[in-house]
C-alpha cells in the first residue's frame, strides 16, 4: 500500500484530538501511514498526552495560530506520503476508510482530490455529507447534498466528480499536491477547501467523491455552532471566494445581491436570534474585502501566482 500521510491540525482541543488518535489506532495500527498533528499555538502544549495516545506521531507545534488553512499547510509540508489525508481533529475513523479513498484515485489519472461520506458524530446515522452541487457564483449558493437526510444506504456506491470536497476530511494526490500548492490561506477558516478546488479544476485535476468510504464529525466543535468567529469568515471568505473565482460579471452581480438582499436579510435576522452584536461584524467582513486583495501567499511548498 502507499504511505498515507494523515495530518490534522489541534486547536485547545485536547480530548477531541486524542480521541481521533485512537480511532486511526482502532483501524490503522499497523498500516502503512504516517500522522502528522499540528498543534495550532494551543493555549497548552498537550505533546505528552498525545503521543501516550500514539507514540509514532510527528508533532509539531506552530509559533501562532495559523487557521485551518496554514495549520493544514503546516503539515502538508511536512508529509512524505503518495496521498495526503486532511482530517479535522474532531472526527473518527472507520473500517476500510483510507483503503477505499486509496483506491478512488486508480479510476483516472485526472482525481486530484476524494472525500468520504461524512456522517454526524451525535448521531451516526444522520448524514452530513455526501457530495456538493456546483456553486452558483451570482449567489456564492450550492447545495450540500444528504444533509441531515436519515442514513439509509440511499447515497450509496456514489463514486465520481463532486462539486466540491468537504474540509473535514479530503485526500489529495501527491500530484496534485505538486502542480497547485497549498491551501490559500487568506481565509482562515471557511470556504478554503472550496477555493482549493477551483484551484485544482484550473490545474485540470477532478474532484470526487467515494460515499463507501465513512467518516464521522463532531461539527463546529473548534468555534462553535453560532458565534461572531464563524459569522465573521463565513460572510469574509463567502465574498472572498467571488472575488477569487468568478468572472467580472458574477462579482458585479454578486456584490449587488449580497448588499441588497443578503446584509438587510442577515441583519434582520441577527436580531431576531437575540444576537445584534453580529451586526457589526458582519460590515468588517465587508470593509476586509474593500481593503484587501483576494490574493495570499503560501508557505513555500510551491507559489501558484494565486
Amino acid at each position: 500500500m502507499a504511505l498515507i500521510s494523515i495530518v490534522t491540525v489541534n486547536y485547545n482541543q485536547p480530548q477531541a484530538t486524542a480521541e481521533l488518535l485512537k480511532s486511526i489506532n482502532l483501524y490503522y495500527g499497523q498500516a502503512n501511514i504516517e500522522i502528522i498533528l499540528v498543534d495550532n499555538c494551543s493555549e497548552k502544549d498537550h505533546e505528552a498526552d498525545f503521543r501516550a495516545v500514539n507514540d509514532q506521531i510527528i508533532y509539531i507545534r506552530t509559533a501562532r495560530n495559523l487557521g485551518f488553512a496554514g495549520g493544514n499547510n503546516v503539515g502538508i509540508m511536512r508529509a512524505r506520503g503518495d496521498y495526503v489525508f486532511l482530517v479535522n481533529n474532531d472526527t473518527e475513523f472507520t473500517s476500510g476508510l483510507i483503503e477505499t479513498l486509496v483506491d478512488t484515485f486508480s479510476a483516472s489519472p485526472k482525481i486530484g482530490m476524494v472525500s468520504p461520506r461524512i456522517n454526524y458524530y451525535d448521531d451516526k446515522s444522520i448524514i452530513q455529507y455526501a457530495g456538493f452541487t456546483p456553486m452558483n457564483y451570482y449567489t456564492c449558493r450550492n447545495k450540500c447534498i444528504g444533509q441531515y437526510e436519515a442514513d439509509q444506504g440511499q447515497h450509496n456506491d456514489v463514486i465520481g466528480p463532486t462539486g466540491y470536497v468537504h474540509g473535514a476530511a479530503m485526500m489529495v494526490s501527491r500530484e496534485a499536491l505538486s502542480k497547485v500548492g497549498l491551501l490559500p490561506e487568506n481565509f482562515f477558516l471557511y470556504y478554503e477547501e472550496m477555493d482549493w478546488c477551483e484551484m485544482m479544476r484550473r490545474a485540470g485535476f477532478d474532484i470526487w467523491i467515494n460515499t463507501n468510504a465513512l467518516i464521522y464529525h463532531k461539527e463546529s466543535l473548534s468555534v462553535g455552532r453560532n458565534s461572531a468567529l464563524k459569522e465573521y469568515y463565513m460572510n469574509r471568505n463567502r465574498i472572498l471566494f467571488i472575488r477569487r473565482n468568478a468572472s467580472w460579471f458574477h462579482t458585479l452581480v454578486f456584490f449587488v445581491y449580497f448588499i441588497i438582499f443578503v446584509t438587510p436579510r442577515n441583519m434582520l435576522k441577527y436580531f431576531k436570534s437575540g444576537t445584534p452584536e453580529f451586526v457589526p461584524v458582519l460590515f468588517r467582513a465587508i470593509k476586509w474585502n474593500l481593503s484587501n486583495k483576494p490574493t495570499s501567499s503560501y508557505l513555500g511548498f510551491k507559489k501558484t501566482g494565486t
